[in-house]
């Protein structure tokens, strides 16, 4: 007797579930979907400007971290690179400049 009444329940076509956990999709030509305009979503209404304009301002931001944090990297890495210039100078400089100079080649 229950399991035929948990057969039947389990049947029961989706609108009339109480507590259905489905989304709406919308399809072409529905309010909202942007394919019933003729320029498609980009000529919407407000909202819709108003939303592609805020997440292409998101974007753009989030664009300018990226490369703030890229010159920054750039800058840190060319500092150590004049710091390892310099202590190349100064071992070189401490030699008395015996190192190997440059147009001499190896050979005599």
């Amino acid at each position: 007797m229950f399991r035929t009444s948990v057969i039947k329940a389990a049947r029961l076509p989706a609108t009339k579930r109480c507590l259905s956990t489905s989304m709406r999709a919308m399809s072409a030509g529905d309010a909202g979907s942007g394919s019933s305009r003729a320029g498609g979503v980009r000529s919407g209404d407000a909202f819709t400007k108003r939303e592609t304009a805020a997440e292409e301002m998101y974007i753009r931001q989030e664009e300018k971290a990226r490369l703030l944090a890229i010159r920054q990297k750039l800058q840190q890495q060319q500092k150590h690179i004049e710091e390892l210039t310099k202590h190349i100078d100064e071992v070189t400089s401490q030699e008395g400049g015996q190192g190997e100079q440059p147009g001499q080649g190896g050979k005599q």
